[in-house]
């Protein structure tokens, strides 16, 4: 448990590995997912994702992003201009107005790019952090990905830009994050993605951040 938040740590397998056939573990946290109706909740989950990045900030470099390969991983590195991929032409034209609003968003560190269904909350406890999600960003991007995703998937409101203090920058780069990942899923022929709908979500949140 640290300063603001307890963390979920990873428990080895019998061979002593911390994976097996892709997948981990983590010990059992106290808490429950929060009413991402209200507009505290994203407030809440930002503070603990902004104390869980101040307890990484020592962090070096983990080498193994570089192994990445899943859609995720691909995606992250197009939203920052390290991949080039062939764009839908569904996402073209919205692809072209979140590049505009990119902008510098700070020093890199080991940040948890997946926070939105990833923090528990208690009465008793510090919220707890698990499943993270590791990349080397700047901590404003994982906060972007937070409100993207209110914006996107929970019905939160163009308000919640200034409430939160998040930047649009960093937004737009979270909306090129997830859209990329969508953009991927349908290029390696996914079948299951509703590739309208999440369209028309990526539109709508690029609007209410007045892009």
């Amino acid at each position: 448990m640290s300063d603001g938040f307890s963390l979920a740590t990873p428990v080895q397998t019998l061979h002593g590995t911390w994976s097996w056939d892709g997948w981990s573990a983590a010990r059992w946290v106290e808490g429950t997912e929060p009413d991402r109706a209200l507009a505290s909740t994203w407030l809440d989950i930002l503070e603990a994702g902004r104390a869980f990045h101040r307890a990484m900030a020592h962090l070096d470099r983990p080498g193994c992003l570089d192994d990445r390969d899943d859609w995720w991983a691909v995606a992250d590195r197009v939203a920052w201009g390290e991949h080039v991929v062939q764009v839908h032409p569904r996402f073209e034209h919205l692809n072209r107005r979140l590049l505009r609003a990119l902008a510098p968003l700070g020093p890199p560190q080991v940040v948890h790019a997946d926070l939105t269904g990833n923090v528990l909350f208690s009465h008793q406890l510090p919220p707890a952090v698990i499943d993270i999600s590791p990349y080397w960003r700047p901590p404003e991007y994982a906060e972007g990905v937070v409100v993207a995703d209110a914006l996107c998937w929970h019905g939160a409101q163009a308000s919640l830009l200034d409430q939160t203090g998040v930047s649009v920058a960093a937004v737009a780069r979270a909306l090129l994050f997830r859209m990329m990942t969508t953009n991927e899923a349908v290029a390696c022929g996914r079948g299951d993605v509703d590739l309208e709908d999440e369209a028309r979500r990526y539109d709508l949140a690029t609007a209410a951040i007045g892009v």
